[in-house]
């Protein structure tokens, strides 16, 4: 049958795989609690970028007015097209 040496060495691999195993459970409850944390403030940031997005689009539509309007006083004022020049704001020539 088997003898006492044989049941010493299955109590001790028993042993092994049941530490093995809560080894593996606690692994694996943290890699899970850290990628949790790590989607949440993914999602946080995806928020953030889409509200700071948001206000570039604004800001962007605020400036191109802003600067159609220095175009038009630059046609109706001929002395500041040089500084409009100077910015890249070349207004259109009448004909």
């Amino acid at each position: 049958m088997i003898s006492d040496n044989t049941s010493a060495e299955i109590a001790a691999l028993k042993n092994q795989v049941f530490t093995l195993l809560v080894a593996l459970i606690v692994v694996s409850g943290t890699v899970t609690v850290y990628l949790y944390r790590q989607v949440s403030l993914a999602g946080k940031d995806i928020a953030q970028s889409q509200r700071i997005q948001a206000a570039l689009n604004q800001n962007q539509a605020n400036i191109e007015n802003f600067a159609a309007r220095l175009v038009d006083y630059g046609q109706r004022h001929p002395d500041f097209v040089p500084v409009l020049k100077k910015y890249g704001l070349v207004p259109l020539q009448k004909r």
